[in-house]
């Protein structure tokens, strides 16, 4: 039973580090990872809200909880490696149907990062699959209800 609420702990981290240390740096360390580049449709490849301190800040808290709760730091690196490709590939879609950075898009916002790196955990460790669904949905669902409070706590810049 522990396992899987560490699981949902480490997407917890991956996502939301990336938000905090935005408010807490600002611009400082903001370069974006796709450079500010377009895609051949004209518009930005991920976005402005995709940056280098957002990936490594994320990749290194997982990796460093992981160690600590006795999974390994290299699983927990890659775990937060694919959490947050998981919410580029998300980012580059909403690019492709013409949405704007940040702008919501009801699971394609939570899915591909939480089921993505879910989904690593049942091939690396004792995880049944059904449980790495319910964590990947559990995490899409508490994404959805608690955004809005973090937003009026001032944490995220968006209430979605």
């Amino acid at each position: 039973m522990l396992l899987p609420l560490e699981l949902f702990v480490m997407l917890v981290l991956a996502n939301g580090c990336p938000v905090v240390m935005a408010r807490l740096f600002h611009q400082r360390g903001n370069w974006p990872v796709d450079g500010g580049r377009l895609w051949r449709d004209g518009r930005p490849l991920l976005g402005p809200s995709k940056t280098w301190r957002g990936l490594v800040s994320g990749i290194l808290v997982c990796s460093v909880f992981s160690a600590l709760v006795g999974l390994g730091g290299l699983f927990g690196g890659l775990f937060g490696l694919i959490a947050l490709m998981g919410d580029l590939i998300s980012s580059f879609i909403k690019r492709r149907l013409g949405l704007a950075s940040s702008a919501p898009s009801l699971w394609l916002d939570q899915l591909p990062e939480s089921l993505l790196p879910m989904m690593v955990a049942w091939f690396w460790l004792p995880l049944l699959l059904w449980e790495a669904v319910a964590v990947a949905l559990l995490f899409a669902l508490s994404n959805r209800l608690f955004s809005p409070v973090l937003y009026r706590l001032g944490i995220r810049k968006q209430p979605h």
